[in-house]
């Protein structure tokens, strides 16, 4: 029996709609996002959230509010982003977005795998020189893989772009006034002492998510 053609155009639509929906996405960048994903969530939970040493944006306003509002990271993140998302949509290409959308997912699914576990380093609450180090190379190796890939580990890459966009600033200067703005109003529930090292973890991390995203591999043309 010949199929009604208005089921012919349905699936015609569906199929259409799919093939919109993965282009620009390969395998080979869902599994470098969920990479990117597991190691600096890793870093937050393991270090980041035990010493008390914050990253600003929006990693910073979600350890904000984790801490005055006792709301676990993995319902916190995909809300700020969301919320990034909206206000910078104008701004960012449709790929951006859907790269974002699966790193978010990554993000949150690998905070509430780490929230399973005890502990997986030592506590470096008496050595926040390292800790701040440490944890921001785990928050700028992570992040950087992610970036690199054309997604964002979270709304600070959306929300620096539409600020940029808006004040017509250098997206440096975006990142900075984020970055300052959150740690500002961590001195709320972190002594001044911590918010210096929290500024180096800061530094440690942009410099990194700079240099991956900069580096170049033989498989950069590969999409």
């Amino acid at each position: 029996m010949r199929k009604p053609r208005g089921s012919a155009g349905l699936n015609s639509h569906l199929i259409g709609l799919w093939n919109k929906l993965k282009e620009g996405i390969t395998f080979r960048k869902i599994i470098l996002l969920m990479l990117g994903a597991m190691i600096c969530t890793f870093g937050i939970h393991n270090i980041h959230q035990r010493t008390n040493i914050t990253e600003g944006g929006v990693i910073g306003l979600m350890l904000l509010i984790e801490h005055w509002l006792n709301i676990s990271p993995a319902y916190i993140t995909p809300v700020l982003d969301t919320a990034c998302y909206a206000l910078a949509f104008k701004f960012l290409g449709t790929n951006f977005i859907k790269l974002s959308i699966i790193s978010t997912i990554f993000i949150s699914g690998f905070y509430k795998i780490w929230e399973q576990f005890p502990p997986m380093l030592s506590d470096l609450s008496s050595y926040p020189l390292i800790a701040a180090i440490l944890g921001g190379i785990f928050v700028g190796v992570g992040v950087g893989i992610i970036v690199k890939q054309g997604g964002s580990s979270g709304g600070d890459d959306a929300l620096a772009l539409a600020i940029s966009h808006a004040l017509h600033w250098k997206l440096s200067r975006s990142y900075l006034f984020t970055d300052v703005v959150v740690l500002v109003l961590s001195v709320t529930y972190i002594p001044l002492t911590k918010i210096i090292f929290s500024l180096i973890t800061v530094t440690v991390s942009s410099h990194l998510i700079d240099w991956i995203r900069d580096y170049k591999t033989k498989n950069d043309h590969i999409t």
